[in-house]
């Protein structure tokens, strides 16, 4: 495909200067952007070696600009510059410590760790920004700190990390170091349910935005529902399949719709 063209993006994160990064992955690729999705560059083809993928899925953007990528299939993290050009990678697949079965979501927090979602092992391994383990937790289940098919994950301001419990159709909220906090959702189409969250992001505004369900739901950082935006369809603000949600400084919200092979960008939180 064609530069700024999709085939089911997943991931999006946006740089401090306002670059936005897509994870591109049935085209294996990063695809680069300014903030008004103009293309800048690209990377990646369908492989195994360094800067190859298979399925690049989740993004996460470090202060000092590297570009983290969890790349599925392969079981790894793949570090790269602001550019592309690869630094690292380190993961294989496993359910030892820094071992990966299907990685998906990925963040990175203001000290510079990194929380990677572990769907295969039902876990969230905490990582240093070399990759050296810190700590995990989860188990399968539907009990607190329990997950069934995880994907979306983001450290808050202050620190908390929020998780997208997917097949518990519900968001988690735990401490820096894996302490369950509160959880919040129910499967239904109401305000505060979810029928699979996928993508989750704190926004500017300090507020809690999910995917799920053809529609992005706002809540406080404890749960309460404060506003939805999207139906399902084709026309702007509408959605199919939304996937990963990323939050610029100056309020921007953006939406990876992920059936619609699209990026949708708003002015303002929902």
């Amino acid at each position: 495909m064609g530069n700024g063209e999709f085939y089911s993006p997943e991931g999006v994160v946006v740089a401090s200067d306002g670059t936005v990064y897509v994870s591109d992955t049935y085209n294996h690729r990063i695809q680069r952007f300014t903030s008004n999705g103009d293309f800048v560059s690209e990377w990646g083809t369908e492989g195994t070696g360094d800067g190859q993928f298979k399925f690049p899925l989740g993004l996460a953007l470090a202060s000092d600009g590297s570009v983290y990528v969890t790349d599925r299939v392969n079981a790894r993290i793949q570090k790269f510059t602001s550019d592309g050009v690869f630094v690292t990678k380190w993961g294989s697949y496993g359910s030892n410590d820094g071992q990966f079965e299907n990685p998906k979501g990925i963040t990175v927090a203001a000290d510079g760790s990194l929380y990677i979602v572990d769907p295969g092992n039902k876990r969230i391994q905490k990582l240093t920004s070399d990759g050296v383990f810190i700590t995990k937790w989860g188990s399968y289940g539907s009990n607190d700190g329990q997950f069934n098919e995880i994907w979306g994950i983001d450290v808050a301001s202050d620190g908390s990390v929020y998780v997208a419990d997917g097949l518990n159709h519900r968001i988690q909220k735990f401490s820096s170091n894996g302490i369950f906090i509160k959880k919040w959702g129910t499967f239904g189409t109401g305000d505060g349910q979810f029928r699979y969250p996928h993508g989750i992001a704190e926004g500017s505004d300090g507020k809690i935005y999910v995917a799920d369900n053809h529609r992005l739901q706002r809540f406080t950082p404890e749960g309460m529902f404060v506003s939805k935006l999207g139906t399902e369809g084709s026309a702007d603000g509408q959605f199919r399949y939304p996937k990963g949600v990323a939050s610029e400084s100056n309020g921007s919200i953006y939406v990876v719709d992920g059936g619609q092979h699209r990026i949708q960008k708003f002015s303002t939180g929902p």
